[in-house]
């Protein structure tokens, strides 16, 4: 097995996006190609078939290798809850909350479990794409890393560095980078990308030079340009671009609360391939008064979400909004907030206490130690608030999964708002939909995969310009994921991967 590590200068510069465009690009090539992360740091996880748990920029890379995503190809999740403290995935299994100060204690145990996985892979794909986080040369952290210079100098493997020119001091970033590292490390370095170019690049024509002069031992592959249409995943809310429309675009707003603790943001993104609708995120009441649709999205501390929801404000907004008729949704942690109460006695899933919901539906919700993963398949009918019997599909049938820690149940009659079928056992309804049909709370990521489910949703909310992409969710993704690799393919020169794959 070879392997290649893709670094960066620092956070945000690009590393998921490359890993991603590499996978597909090897993949293109007959290779058997299969992603890793050491250790990821998001509350935007994605649940394998298995139920276990992991980061969303895994499974996506993992679909641009062709496979199923599994829990070893990021074997240690961090997932914040808030006051320096994240709950502890390993494995894809969920265990307990751990003080930022306290993790390193569990250093050595833990890179135990990643070298493990690490000699798991040899015999399941010729090259394994690890993905760094951050910076590889934090010096203060160097020594405790398990992400970046250990797992591919533990394989004898190579890295690409991936440095951001929109953050400006782009040749600064990379000799930076690369002189702070240890001779051992720059000696497995296969070369340099410039990422996130937009304009002419003939102003850029002359970096090599440059990189010669400054760099000499780390050839300079190329720049890739800024394209805001090839954006699959955003690691943790970080890449706005990956989950808003442009601003200049004037179409009825879809409007997305963006919690302090907001977990899979992901959730809006198929919005992103229809027309005639725009996806803004708010922190702020007076960005909801054009908003024509609400999304409370999921949230990794609710009842801290849920208080600061109501300081700002935003509470009464949406309240205000939903007694006059504008559609409010909640996923996961924002359906528990749509209830008439939520309590969580020890601060099982962040902050104990035990508060009052916006009491937008007839729910309550209890926390307790247990946590539900799953996969399920996810059943929408068609007279679920349609308007028209001739272009929504009579049911439509989707994957998508659970991942929360709370039980909602319902305190008084209300409709479900979709029939679940979970792998091995019988069909069930959730979530619930108020008695106007307005409100709608679910637990299920990936509600708006379906385009079913985003068409009754802006027909409910009487916007007469959406225009749902006929295309299907999983199709566009597998499309974007070649599109990437054809962008990697014209814009660096990549031979040096391909004497050190053989290829």
């Amino acid at each position: 097995m070879k392997s290649i590590a893709v670094l960066g200068t620092s956070s945000n510069a690009g590393k998921s996006w490359v890993t991603t465009a590499l996978c597909a690009w090897l993949r293109r090539r007959g290779l058997r190609v299969a992603p890793f992360k050491a250790q990821n740091m998001s509350n935007n996880s994605f649940v394998t078939l298995e139920g276990g748990e992991i980061g969303r920029a895994q499974a996506a890379q993992a679909e641009a290798c062709g496979l199923r995503p599994v829990a070893e190809m990021n074997p240690i999740l961090l997932k914040p809850s808030g006051n320096s403290r994240s709950q502890l995935v390993l494995l894809g299994q969920a265990g307990e909350h751990i003080a930022a100060a306290d993790y390193y204690q569990h250093i050595d145990r833990l890179w135990e479990v990643v070298a493990q996985t690490l000699a798991d892979w040899r015999d399941r794909c010729d090259v394994l794409v690890l993905e760094g986080a951050g910076s590889p040369v934090e010096l203060n952290l160097m020594h405790r890393d398990l992400v970046n210079l250990r797992p591919i100098e533990h394989l004898q493997g190579r890295w690409l560095l991936v440095g951001d020119i929109e953050r400006g001091g782009i040749f600064a970033q990379a000799v930076g980078t690369y002189q702070l590292m240890p001779r051992s490390a720059q000696a497995l370095g296969l070369g340099l990308v410039v990422n996130k170019f937009r304009g002419d690049l003939r102003l850029f024509a002359d970096a090599d030079l440059y990189f010669q002069q400054h760099l000499p031992h780390l050839p300079y592959l190329g720049t890739l340009p800024y394209a805001a249409e090839l954006q699959p995943e955003s690691e943790d809310s970080l890449c706005r671009s990956a989950e808003e429309t442009p601003m200049e675009c004037d179409h009825p707003v879809i409007a997305w609360v963006r919690f302090p603790f907001l977990s899979n943001s992901q959730d809006s993104q198929p919005w992103s391939i229809d027309q005639g609708v725009a996806v803004r995120w708010v922190t702020r009441p007076a960005e909801l008064a054009t908003a024509r649709v609400i999304v409370l999205p999921g949230s990794k501390n609710t009842l801290r979400d849920l208080a600061w929801l109501q300081e700002t404000g935003l509470a009464a907004a949406i309240q205000r909004a939903a007694a006059q008729g504008v559609p409010v949704v909640g996923i996961c942690g924002g359906y528990q907030m749509l209830g008439r109460s939520l309590v969580d006695r020890t601060g099982i899933a962040g902050a104990a206490g035990e508060m009052a919901g916006l009491g937008l539906l007839p729910v309550e919700t209890d926390y307790f130690p247990q946590k539900t993963v799953r996969q399920v398949t996810a059943h929408w009918p068609s007279q679920a608030g349609a308007t028209s019997q001739h272009d929504i599909p009579q049911l439509d049938r989707w994957q998508a999964y659970e991942i929360h820690m709370g039980q909602t149940r319902p305190i008084a009659p209300c409709d479900p708002l979709l029939t679940l079928e979970p792998i091995g056992q019988p069909p069930e309804p959730e979530g619930a939909r108020s008695a106007q049909g307005c409100v709608w709370g679910t637990y299920v990521h990936g509600l708006f995969e379906s385009a079913a489910v985003r068409q009754t949703l802006t027909r409910l909310a009487g916007i007469t310009t959406h225009r749902p992409n006929p295309q299907s969710w999983q199709q566009h993704r597998q499309q974007l994921y070649d599109r990437m690799a054809d962008l990697l393919e014209t814009s660096l020169t990549l031979d040096r991967l391909c004497d050190y794959l053989e290829v």
